[in-house]
């Protein structure tokens, strides 16, 4: 690894810690998701491609249950913080750049294609 990358990951992992401190959710763009299936692999405890061969999040599971599938548009499911690192990596990694992580509090992208 080169010190590059090494001062690269003390970034993000300094990122991840900030946006780890509120509430996060997430939610797919349908429209350009690329059904490719990285997000499922990443983090299949929040994202589910769906008959439709599309990406798609969900619901937490409730003890003893499965986790629902949200197919509504723009629906969105919290980022549970065990999962943060793996749902940033799924938006980053999204080859349709559709996966939108943002603060609950004032709805400010922190991870996806409109993060600042």
């Amino acid at each position: 690894m080169t010190a590059q990358n090494t001062a690269h990951d003390e970034v993000s992992d300094t990122e991840t810690t900030a946006a780890a401190s509120e509430a996060l959710e997430v939610w797919i763009d349908q429209d350009l998701c690329t059904g490719d299936g990285i997000c499922a692999q990443y983090a299949p405890e929040v994202f589910e491609l769906d008959i439709d061969g599309l990406a798609y999040v969900k619901a937490p599971a409730l003890a003893g249950e499965e986790a629902e599938l949200l197919s509504a548009p723009g629906a969105t499911a919290p980022v549970p913080l065990p999962l943060l690192i793996d749902v940033r990596d799924s938006a980053k990694e999204c080859p349709g750049d559709c996966i939108h992580v943002r603060r609950v509090a004032d709805k400010v992208e922190v991870y996806g294609p409109d993060a600042a």
